[in-house]
């Protein structure tokens, strides 16, 4: 890795040590998870701690196995400063869209840094719409694909309800690495106009149902 990549070791080393800490610990799990009436009530911290909080060491790995991987390209374009900006900000209006989603179920509960490695994500894609990812690990699609169909699915998920995954957090992810990347790198919109674009269609979509009351 790079030698301004410390930043992301240091966010996967707080991942680790604060949801092995969760893991051992229900009282702690419970007292920094996401949970509605919680914030409701004014325990904002909830929207930040509970994204370095997982269910299991599967959650954890595969959310720091994508956020290694795609984490050094965005430090690469926009700096260990940018980073870290669309990781807290990815972080913070993911678990914000899904305070949104969730207002009236005050028994909501959630945890994981996905909205934040989401976001990292899509900051790479816009960065490097051209490179390729592996979807299901083996068919290889270009990026900007995989980002639209998955935002895409995320809305049907969202309106599904059939699991217990934070999709709504997920999309509010990919928003803040999408908006937050654009205000780092404006050239972007210059290089890549047409993948800005095609990105920007399905968070028009989730807006557009959901002031029509379709979510």
């Amino acid at each position: 890795m790079g030698g301004l990549d410390f930043i992301v070791i240091a966010i996967i080393a707080a991942n680790v040590l604060i949801s092995f800490k969760g893991f051992n610990d229900y009282d702690f799990f419970n007292r920094y998870k996401f949970e509605v009436s919680s914030i409701k009530a004014g325990d904002k911290i909830r929207i930040l701690s509970s994204a370095f909080l997982h269910v299991d060491t599967t959650h954890l790995f595969v959310n720091m196995l994508t956020l290694y991987f795609f984490a050094s390209s965005v430090v690469a374009f926009v700096g260990a400063g940018g980073f870290l900006l669309v990781y807290f900000g990815s972080l913070v209006l993911g678990n914000l869209l899904s305070l949104q989603f969730h207002k009236d179920e005050s028994n909501y509960t959630a945890v994981g840094a996905s909205g934040a490695v989401v976001g990292v994500l899509y900051a790479a894609i816009l960065l490097q719409p051209d490179m390729m990812l592996g979807l299901f690990f083996i068919i290889p699609i270009p990026a900007y694909v995989f980002g639209i169909g998955y935002l895409f699915y995320s809305i049907w998920a969202m309106k599904a309800r059939r699991d217990n995954v934070g999709h709504d957090a997920h999309f509010g992810g990919a928003m803040g690495g999408y908006f937050i990347t654009l205000l780092l790198s404006p050239w972007v919109l210059q290089e890549h106009l047409l993948m800005v674009i095609l990105l920007a269609i399905p968070i028009i979509v989730l807006f557009v149902l959901q002031k029509l009351g379709k979510l």
